[in-house]
């Protein structure tokens, strides 16, 4: 059957299509146009935009849980997770795993990969850990932190079984460079982040082969004039895209806005949230370290670091749009942008024939209206 949805703001690939229409059949999106041509084909279901604004499924690369669940808890608690987010516009999701021993690391990407072969809206494991600078450890245990090496690399590709899809490390840690080439051999996203790296470290990180910066600003050196970092390192890189918390915690709006303008097209807007997204206040658990969440915040009890968000892809547009960042750039951040960092941008992040039929259908205020999956509506 034909669902056709129409008198939409389009929003897709940078751009705004005002009185759009799309069409999908069996899952893929075979057709999309403007004003009534619509008419023309035969829809077994029609649905009314009523001018609201229709993007592509979210797709979050990076965060741990939602709804009182933690993605390292198992296949139950994912499922809670992926629940909460999946109602905020998040139709696909890697899912990032904290730092743990190698055993149960490795046993929590088993898990992960098994999911994946039955639940295609999961795009495999983000191993955040435990290649990691202690000094910038954010809501990490750091007696298992340690520096890369083959074998500990080899067994947790060989965990995930092709489904690692992203890691985090410190590339100015002992071994670090050649677990980059290790990993993106094997097709995996490396990332620079929990780090003490100068530039001169981001640099040499992105020339073997890491082209993303976990949570830009959070957990790794400021912007300094005569030390300026992995931030401005992978703000002059244009093969380096920037993860960015915009909860109004993690980072100031107005530095969010400085990341859009500086790096255009290489934004992906993550949520890093922890199992209080999308539930109550209270005590939560990250990683095996205590964390209580007050008026939204999450940090540790010990020390008070920042541990996780509770942000959802939605608000984080909201934040975004409201700080001046353009509905077409604040949309491809949350789309196009994260499915090019990983790898998955041939499938998901735009809306155009032959295309998975992943779409968020949002309300002028920019609240989600309703979500459809694999052109299934959740």
């Amino acid at each position: 059957m034909t669902t056709v949805i129409h008198s939409a703001q389009l929003v897709t690939a940078g751009t705004l299509t005002p009185d759009a229409w799309i069409a999908f059949t069996d899952g893929v999106i075979d057709g999309r146009g403007t004003g009534t041509t619509w008419r023309t084909l035969r829809a077994g279901q029609v649905i009314d935009a009523a001018g609201g604004v229709l993007a592509p499924g979210f797709i979050d690369i990076h965060g741990h849980g939602g709804g009182g669940a933690s993605f390292d808890d198992g296949a139950e608690a994912i499922a809670t997770a992926r629940a909460v987010h999946r109602a905020h516009g998040t139709t696909r999701a890697v899912l990032s795993l904290v730092t743990a021993s190698l055993d149960h690391l490795a046993a929590r990407a088993g898990v992960i990969a098994d999911l994946v072969e039955r639940d295609a809206t999961i795009l495999g494991s983000h191993l955040e850990g435990p290649f990691l600078d202690p000094g910038h450890k954010g809501a990490h245990t750091l007696s298992l932190l340690r520096p890369p090496d083959a074998a500990a690399v080899g067994r947790l590709l060989d965990a995930g079984r092709g489904t690692v899809r992203q890691v985090t490390l410190a590339p100015e840690l002992p071994g670090a460079l050649a677990a980059v080439s290790q990993f993106v051999a094997a097709g995996v996203a490396v990332a620079v982040g929990h780090t003490n790296a100068t530039a001169d470290d981001a640099f040499a990180a992105f020339d073997a082969g890491a082209t993303i910066l976990t949570h830009a600003f959070n957990a790794m050196p400021g912007i300094h004039h005569r030390e300026p970092g992995p931030v401005v390192a992978a703000l002059r890189d244009e093969r380096v895209t920037l993860e960015i918390i915009a909860d109004g915690v993690h980072v100031h709006p107005d530095v969010v806005a400085l990341a859009f303008t500086q790096a255009p097209g290489r934004v992906a807007l993550i949520t890093d949230a922890m199992a209080a997204a999308g539930a109550a206040d209270g005590h939560y658990e990250l990683g095996g370290l205590a964390v209580t969440v007050t008026a939204g915040t999450a940090r540790l009890d010990d020390g008070g670091a920042i541990a996780g968000s509770t942000l959802t892809q939605d608000a984080a547009l909201r934040l975004a749009v409201g700080h001046g960042i353009a509905l077409t750039s604040a949309v491809d951040a949350l789309t196009r942008i994260p499915a090019r960092a990983i790898g998955v941008d041939d499938r998901f992040g735009v809306v155009e024939s032959g295309r998975v039929a992943d779409v968020v259908l949002l309300d002028e205020h920019l609240r989600v209206r309703t979500v459809w999956v694999d052109g299934i509506r959740v």
